[in-house]
């Protein structure tokens, strides 16, 4: 529930950013929105003090993967998602997005040895073919390929952070809020670098202003923290296949705040997704019931780590 709860606020992002990005440059605007949330976390992190949460020792190995994570996730994954936005439509921003179950898929089966059963690919599968269904109607792909290499950029970077913070969150040295707060700041400095080498600055807007701080408090500060502390406990790749809901989400955002309409092939196409992502999560479900009856109790308790 806590990470559908993040999708719903990243959904509703795409409104947000799609309105923003009238006035604001989007590196820029990437730049602003993550840095306030930074600061947000920061502030957290600070009050709930050290003793709160596990820091454990940190080594070379864990500031590179942090360092990974980082511009993985936010760099890359967020700051290439606003300059996707900002050429294609967000209907194909999202279905292209739709894309990244594979690259945690591969990645995980590689560095965390999380895979998937066939009755996983299966529903992967179904919820791409809804995807497609879905967009069939709408995609507006036309010449620009370029927005398209961004935005599976931007993909393959949110592959790694959640592979990467899976990884380190295995370690047990960290806990989610710190996690979150550390990966970010290192993401902001990657955008706020790009941003000053692309030199796309603007004055703000009054709405600009408003929009910056509700995604930066709500839609990133919080939600990220939440993704993060879901992510403890459950695999990359079961974990990310939720983010496919948020294709019916943005849709219905889309009808109620931008005035679109949903056609029956779309309808069939949420439909589709829905029934994918189901498919992997009770898999999932059932995978894990198994292995908590055959195994004792101590080790089951000590293989999850305990939310922080």
């Amino acid at each position: 529930m806590v990470a559908v709860v993040a999708t719903l606020l990243w959904s509703s992002s795409y409104v947000f950013i799609k309105w923003g990005l009238s006035d604001i440059p989007p590196l820029f605007f990437a730049t602003l929105r993550y840095a306030l949330a930074f600061l947000i976390l920061l502030v957290a992190d600070v009050a709930v003090g050290p003793r709160k949460q596990p820091t454990g020792a940190t080594g070379k190995r864990q500031v590179v993967l942090l360092v990974v994570a980082g511009i993985g996730g936010y760099t890359f994954a967020q700051g290439f998602q606003f300059v996707g936005l900002y050429y294609l439509p967000a209907v194909t921003t999202s279905f292209l997005l739709n894309f990244n179950p594979f690259f945690v898929l591969v990645l995980g089966l590689g560095l965390l040895g999380e895979g998937a059963s066939a009755p996983q690919l299966g529903g992967l599968a179904l919820a791409l073919a809804g995807a497609w269904a879905f967009f069939s109607e709408r995609a507006s792909w036309g010449g620009q390929w370029f927005g398209v290499a961004v935005v599976l950029i931007s993909g393959v970077g949110w592959a790694v952070y959640v592979v990467v913070v899976r990884l380190i969150h295995r370690s047990g040295s960290m806990g989610s809020l710190r996690l979150t707060t550390v990966t970010m700041g290192v993401g902001v400095a990657g955008m706020a670098a790009l941003t000053v080498l692309t030199g796309q600055y603007a004055s703000l807007t009054t709405s600009g202003v408003l929009i910056i701080v509700w995604l930066a408090t709500a839609n990133t500060a919080l939600a990220f923290f939440m993704w993060n502390w879901v992510l403890r406990a459950i695999p990359a790749y079961e974990l990310t296949m939720l983010q496919d809901l948020m294709l019916v989400e943005i849709a219905l955002f889309a009808l109620a705040f931008l005035g679109e309409t949903i056609t029956p092939v779309m309808a069939a196409g949420m439909a589709l997704v829905l029934l994918g992502v189901a498919i992997v999560q009770l898999k999932a479900r059932g995978k894990r019931r198994i292995m908590s009856g055959i195994s004792e109790p101590s080790k089951v308790s000590d293989s999850i780590p305990k939310p922080s």
